[in-house]
């Protein structure tokens, strides 16, 4: 009684929502602790769970891959081709949907946010058109492997103790494929369910309308650029920015034509958003202006760094250009971006007569770059991600990622120990500098499931697992098998949006495996229902973190998620029982 009263407070806690959910967890493990239900030398065992490396692991993993831009440019350039944005949301939340199978959902969807931000830029139309289908998308997909999401691993680990043999990584797929494609289906023309006006609070980049930054790049030599026209070079770049001026030589045109051709050695002066900038870069394989100098060749890549600042009325950069000033000579960092509002820049950057008021970007050394923003007279603008000038190493993340895939599949390595290894490879490699990395993992999940493991194993070591299993198995024993499986799945739908779907596996995969040997079934069936329902949470922003991410970004409210989450989460059932029942026997 008082395991299951230490359950009841900290699902009341977490539906009032007062409290941060890994603090509700931290309570929950001190009051199991305190009324004796979790012994004190059992309290910090969830913390050297395999599960607590695997999600942290998988989040630095999905950090780096995104990080390198390869997946969101390859999306950008398939969904150019289509124009209805039904096919645009089908390639998308399709993506979002495999790519979740093999690396951690959250990390899947986090990596695909900014192409559904793009699309819904060039398209005119709300971000909550993209984002919660492909929220539901990612949870669908974490069904079809073993690494998809946490609740696999952790249903993996009870069969295990049960019968000696855990669930492989391929396991779930035969059942995981089947709900996934039936929800992509549903999901290509459900997106009507959802209301198209909602949008989220501006940022302060969106509030300052920063949208005209230019920058100066260099075409080396073999780049894709060489050789093309000016009209060429702006497809290559998706049409993101615009060619405002050539340099070649002496030479300079103030607005190159569109049937000019580009050449090795020729400077371009682009103007565009950041994030447009650093895809055309990147795409071509230009040199940004000032990588070859000291502040950034004779620094390590990790410790590189860019700011955005506004110049204020008494900084010594007023009226003056950063060739004159000769700025990385003597400040040490970079001038690699201006925009000025209300004017189109077409000369190269160390020529610019900078105003108060303009907003440059500098690049340098993390450890001095606030100092020299200071010394400068410059106001530091609020921190936002800027990957302009930062180093990419394309398809070292995805090559490490698939490596690691290829190990725990063929058994050779353990998930934990494969993906542990990955992420201290990617680290190494430089894909992803060891500060973001540790930025980059979700802290208050990882303490949540590492409180909830000895509270959950609470219930099976009281004995609180069997008395519910017993009371389940007496509501179901007049119901045929696929409704005592479907009893479960149901179950653990229900409890998933309130407890968090990790902490629901933690506490109806015990109660599931007792109440299958109950009524004299195998346990595989009732544990996949369980792995099934608890990683279906299509009806609140709480129950899984793929919810929440997008709640903000979409503007959604509570309510919405019911409006395209109900009916799908109908449909998971009555496709999922079945397949099942087909693949798992109970006998």
């Amino acid at each position: 009684m008082l395991a299951f009263a230490v359950l009841a407070g900290m699902m009341l806690l977490f539906i009032w929502g007062r409290i941060r959910y890994d603090l509700v967890a931290i309570l929950a493990l001190l009051t199991a602790v305190l009324v004796g239900v979790v012994p004190a030398e059992d309290a910090f065992s969830g913390f050297a769970d395999d599960i607590v490396i695997i999600v942290a692991s998988a989040l630095v993993i999905s950090a780096a891959i995104a990080r390198s831009g390869i997946i969101e440019a390859a999306l950008s350039r398939i969904t150019g081709r289509f124009e209805k944005m039904g096919s645009q949301l089908m390639i998308l939340v399709g993506s979002v949907t495999f790519l979740s199978a093999i690396v951690k959902n959250i990390g899947a969807l986090a990596m695909l946010m900014p192409a559904a931000f793009q699309m819904a830029k060039k398209a005119k139309a709300s971000p909550s058109c993209y984002l919660m289908p492909m929220s539901f998308g990612s949870l669908l997909g974490g069904l079809i492997t073993l690494v998809g999401t946490s609740p696999n691993i952790i249903v993996s680990r009870v069969r295990e103790e049960m019968t000696g043999e855990p669930f492989g990584m391929f396991d779930y797929t035969p059942v995981g494929l089947g709900i996934a494609l039936t929800g992509l289906v549903f999901l290509r023309f459900g997106y009507r369910l959802l209301p198209t006006n909602r949008r989220a609070a501006p940022t302060l980049g969106e509030a300052l309308d920063i949208t005209d930054y230019v920058t100066e790049a260099r075409i080396p030599s073999n780049s894709p650029a060489e050789g093309v026209t000016v009209a060429a070079f702006k497809a290559l770049t998706e049409g993101g920015v615009e060619v405002t001026g050539l340099h070649r030589g002496e030479r300079r045109r103030t607005i190159p034509l569109p049937d000019a051709t580009l050449n090795a050695g020729d400077v371009l002066i682009l103007e565009g958003e950041p994030e447009a900038l650093e895809r055309a870069i990147a795409a071509a394989g230009l040199e940004l202006e000032g990588q070859h100098r000291d502040a950034v060749a004779d620094t390590a890549a990790a410790d590189i760094g860019v700011i955005e600042a506004v110049i204020g009325r008494d900084s010594i950069l007023v009226g003056a250009n950063a060739g004159r000033m000769e700025l990385h000579d003597r400040h040490g960092v970079n001038l690699i971006a201006v925009s000025r509002r209300g004017e189109r820049l077409t000369v190269r950057l160390r020529d610019i007569n900078l105003c108060p008021g303009d907003v440059i970007v500098l690049q340098g050394p993390l450890s001095t770059l606030p100092e020299r923003v200071r010394d400068l007279g410059c106001l530091p603008l609020a921190e936002r991600t800027l990957r302009l000038g930062s180093a990419r190493k394309g398809l070292i993340p995805l090559a490490i990622l698939g490596g690691a895939m290829i190990l725990t599949a063929a058994g050779i390595v353990p998930v934990a120990i494969a993906f542990f290894a990955a992420a201290a490879l990617i680290m190494l490699s430089g894909a992803l500098p060891a500060r973001e990395a540790y930025s980059h993992i979700e802290w208050p999940i990882l303490i949540m499931i590492a409180c909830l493991i000895p509270v959950s194993d609470a219930l099976r070591t009281t004995g609180g697992t069997e008395f519910i299993a017993q009371w389940l198995s007496s509501t179901a024993s007049s119901l045929p098998a696929w409704g005592a499986v479907t009893l479960i799945m149901v179950a653990a739908m229900a409890v998933t949006p309130f407890l968090n779907n990790a902490a629901t596996v933690l506490v109806m995969a015990p109660i599931a495996s007792v109440f299958a040997t109950g009524l004299g079934y195998r346990p595989e069936a009732f544990l996949m229902a369980v792995a099934v329902g608890a990683g279906c949470d299509f009806l609140t922003p709480i129950g899984h973190q793929c919810n929440t991410l997008v709640m903000g970004p979409g503007g959604y409210k509570f309510g919405d998620y019911a409006r395209l989450g109900a009916p799908l989460s109908v449909l998971v059932v009555l496709v999922g029982v079945p397949l099942i029942l087909a693949f798992w026997p109970l006998r």
